[in-house]
């Protein structure tokens, strides 16, 4: 059985390697873009492949092989891509040039996963440019002043339910996880859940569901998609069940048919979208557009003009899902990050811990329109984001030809076609020391009113640049601050036995998580 299983291989492993050399190496060497060989099926992702790097560290490896390029060869299995190097040429990309890099790179048809490919981050071309800006009026500051009373009354849970835990080992992911939870439960889908007495409340349960299913076999999932793009498709196979896509996509349609029946406003993003498509939604004032809520905050590029596209209910669940998907489980790992740096960094935390001191005794309360004077914490997410960004790249595929300028002095011009992927790398260059000096160094002050107009444009990008950058910057800030303010004014975090110090990096997909988990311990504060 064996030797006929090899019989059947070798050949197309052959076929493969010749395709490689003859087509992929060639096309790269013909116009001088350096790249790293990599190895036939798996190209430069071998290691991330079988869960011995993160695909941060292959990324980085071929970033770091070619110093002086602009742009350098990265083969992700079968796939060549275009890995931007220099932050002048992203700026050309993902602004200026935008028409010609529209779409991302398409992972998951709509045949596939209906939810996920109907999604904004999914949409291409006028549709996705009609849904954002049928959704833009939705993540303004006005809008997010509304959503943060949400973020405050679970953050306050979370402080109260943690009063049981001090000095006892914790576990940051699991915690930062429920409270992600219960904010998307409230602030999108208007559901109050409590997820750290509840533990095991359905909202929860099928969110976990999500991610385990996501990290347990998107690998191998991506690897059949990339290598049999028609198969899957052909058999109708899909990476999430349909009970846990079904629910997510009742939760948001039934929600709405009471709403519309009984005449319930909720301020929340279901609300919104209610709102967003009957064209009653406004977006802020000159003066309120004018407010962020940090440093990192992205501002919107687009030019909006009324929208008169009819929205299914499909497509509709799938924005709802998608910031569900995004708030539940890559909010709650920069969360885990964050609270993680300032465990190991306890002057650090003694610093933000007495403005916040400082705050609370001058200004008694927490809300949106002061959250910004606290300046500090605001440097000390933005060293967070820097250093362990979720972005890791912005992918783009091409639309409409584009040449882009030789990747090195007296070096040929590249020309871009169609369906072309390129990668903007943002990991890389945020941990390159040609841009932050000793980047391993968890340094806030980096981004202090002093240092920050040291910071190259374009070398700051942890919500991505440009038309395509995250639609809610604002809702992430914010949920971030709103509970580390808490946390931090009434708990001192401690190394336990447990705390990775430094940390090392689960080998998975495209999501960061501390190997072996993030473990602290806490102590009250007087």
């Amino acid at each position: 059985m064996l030797l006929e299983i090899l019989i059947f291989l070798l050949p197309s492993l052959v076929a493969y390697y010749l395709y490689v050399y003859k087509k992929i190496h060639y096309k790269f060497q013909e116009h001088g873009v350096k790249f790293l060989p990599g190895l036939p099926l798996f190209g430069n992702t071998i290691k991330s492949t079988f869960l011995k790097n993160h695909i941060i560290q292959d990324l980085d490896i071929v970033y770091k092989a070619f110093p002086e390029e602009r742009y350098v060869g990265y083969i992700e299995l079968t796939t060549p891509i275009i890995v931007i190097r220099d932050p002048e040429l992203i700026k050309q990309i993902t602004v200026k040039d935008f028409d010609h890099f529209v779409n991302h790179r398409e992972f998951f048809t709509e045949d596939l996963e209906p939810l996920f490919g109907a999604s904004l981050l999914m949409m291409k071309g006028d549709r996705w440019r009609d849904m954002r800006t049928t959704l833009s009026p939705a993540f303004t500051g006005s809008k997010m002043r509304l959503m943060m009373p949400f973020m405050t009354e679970i953050s306050k849970n979370i402080v109260e339910d943690l009063r049981d835990r001090v000095n006892k080992d914790l576990d940051l992911e699991d915690v930062m996880r429920r409270y992600t939870n219960d904010v998307i439960a409230s602030a999108a889908f208007g559901l109050q859940v409590n997820s750290l007495k509840d533990r095991d409340n359905q909202f929860f349960l099928k969110g976990t569901e999500f991610v385990q299913l996501s990290q347990d076999y998107k690998d191998v999932f991506s690897l059949v998609a990339a290598m049999f793009p028609n198969f899957l498709k052909m058999l109708n196979v899909q990476l999430f069940p349909k009970a846990t896509m079904n629910f997510f996509r009742d939760i948001v349609s039934n929600t709405m048919e009471q709403r519309e029946k009984h005449n319930i406003v909720r301020p929340d993003m279901i609300q919104l979208l209610m709102e967003a498509v009957k064209g009653t939604l406004n977006a802020n004032s000159a003066t309120e557009k004018e407010k962020d809520v940090g440093f990192a905050t992205v501002h919107e590029e687009m030019k909006h003009n009324a929208v008169t596209r009819e929205w299914t209910q499909n497509e509709l669940a799938g924005q709802v899902f998608i910031f569900f998907a995004a708030g539940f489980d890559t909010s709650s790992s920069t969360m885990t990050f964050l609270l993680h740096e300032l465990t190991i960094n306890p002057d650090i935390q003694e610093k933000l811990y007495q403005e916040i001191k400082e705050f609370e005794e001058t200004r008694k309360s927490l809300t949106y329109d002061n959250i910004g004077q606290l300046k500090y914490l605001d440097c000390v997410l933005n060293e967070l984001l820097r250093k362990w960004s979720a972005a890791i790249v912005m992918d783009r595929e091409v639309t409409k030809s584009y040449e882009l300028p030789p990747p090195h002095e007296g070096g040929k011009p590249y020309k871009l076609n169609p369906g072309d992927i390129i990668y903007n790398v943002v990991n890389s260059i945020h941990m390159d020391p040609k841009y932050y000096p000793e980047p391993d160094v968890f340094n806030p002050e980096r981004f202090s009113e002093e240092n920050k107009h040291n910071i190259k444009p374009f070398t700051f990008m942890p919500f991505g640049i440009g038309p395509r950058a995250c639609i809610g910057t604002r809702f992430a800030l914010l949920e971030m601050k709103v509970l580390v303010y808490y946390i931090i004014l009434n708990y001192k975090l401690l190394k336990s036995a447990k705390t990775q110090d430094p940390v090392k990096l689960k080998p998975m997909d495209f999501n960061l998580r501390v190997y072996d988990g993030s473990w602290v311990k806490l102590e009250a504060r007087n």
